[in-house]
């Protein structure tokens, strides 16, 4: 069975709640429960039943609007191990990479699942996803987050923990793999291994956040002689506020998340030709390296007990809507009709 993503709000499903001021609240509906605000309460049970896009009361008078959360809104405010790839970023990602229904994709890291879960409904259940994941915490707050999010874990998706370079040769045999979506911090260390696992015209995308990384992965693309040049990019995105004829951009944007670039396979044994205008390459050293780690780029990390934390809160989501489908998949079965007996028994 799979998550319902659209009809009447049923228990374990996740609505997202928005009070008179834009305040945005998620919950996961559970019989018998109590939503509580500084302003009024909502039952859960009032919730239940009713249609998406519904707007209810609370326990003093205040409206709410209900609605079942997009999966833009479902990433946004799911519990995190690692940094989220933005919704802005994933929809690129799927277009630059051409990911398709039925393709066979690899993911490196998988981080808190966001794009794992943008990858999985566009490859469809007939595609296959392989996720690899260095730390085990962020693999397990993936996990809980794609199964809140469909209510099952889907079984197109595996995922490995452990370095990429180690392990993708044992999970794909060289030339099987559609595309390969890179977030980390040193994807130039993968790209060998990347060439091997692609079909010829498979498209690799990195995703890096400075541009130092940027400069370092295109270049080890061009020197491995198994790509297409590579062409990056990043995406900005800017609202607009449009009230009768007050009509201007937003006041604030989102702005740079990080760089996307990609390349194609070339058929094994093929040269590409030579660019008529190439910039100068440039030798990179130890130090280099070690000016672009995270702690280096004054990135924060997260702590230990924060990360329990947001594990326990992602579980807490997934087992929800498990327990939901498991519900349902016994009252379908206590439904049905009885066999025919044989008369001649």
């Amino acid at each position: 069975m799979t998550a319902a993503f659209s009809g009447p709000f049923r228990e374990g499903d996740r609505v997202q709640l928005t009070g008179p001021k834009g305040k945005l609240n998620s919950i996961t509906l559970e019989a018998g429960k109590v939503f509580h605000t500084h302003r009024g309460a909502i039952e859960h049970d009032t919730l239940i039943g009713l249609p998406d896009g519904s707007v209810i009361q609370n326990s003093v008078g205040v409206e709410h609007l209900a609605l079942r959360p997009l999966l833009t809104d479902f990433v946004m405010s799911m519990p995190r191990g690692a940094a989220i790839i933005y919704p802005k970023d994933a929809a690129q990602i799927l277009a630059q990479a051409d990911v398709f229904p039925g393709a066979t994709v690899v993911e490196a890291g998988v981080g808190s699942g966001a794009l794992s879960l943008w990858l999985l409904r566009a490859i469809g259940p007939e595609g296959r996803l392989s996720s690899f994941e260095r730390r085990e915490e962020f693999s397990d707050v993936a996990r809980a987050n794609v199964a809140a999010y469909f209510g099952h874990t889907p079984a197109s998706w595996t995922v490995t923990v452990g370095d990429l370079v180690e392990a993708l040769p044992a999970a794909h045999p060289e030339h099987t793999v559609d595309r390969v979506v890179l977030d980390m911090l040193a994807p130039w260390e993968c790209v060998d291994v990347v060439a091997d696992a692609l079909k010829p015209g498979g498209v690799v995308l990195c995703y890096v956040a400075t541009v130092t990384q940027l400069s370092r992965v295109v270049e080890a693309f061009r020197d491995s002689g198994c790509f297409t040049n590579p062409v990056p990019s990043e995406t900005m995105v800017r609202g607009w506020h449009v009230e009768g004829l007050a009509v201007r951009p937003d006041h604030r944007m989102i702005g740079h998340t990080g760089f996307l670039v990609t390349a194609r396979r070339l058929a094994p044994g093929a040269v590409l030709p030579e660019l008529k205008r190439r910039a100068s390459k440039s030798d990179f050293s130890d130090e280099d390296m070690e000016a672009w780690t995270p702690g280096a780029l004054g990135e924060r990390g997260i702590s230990a007990k924060s990360l329990r934390k947001r594990v326990r809160a992602a579980t807490a989501t997934a087992d929800a809507a498990l327990a939901r489908e498991a519900r349902e998949g016994a009252d379908a079965a206590s439904e049905a009709p009885a066999d025919q007996v044989d008369p001649s028994s």
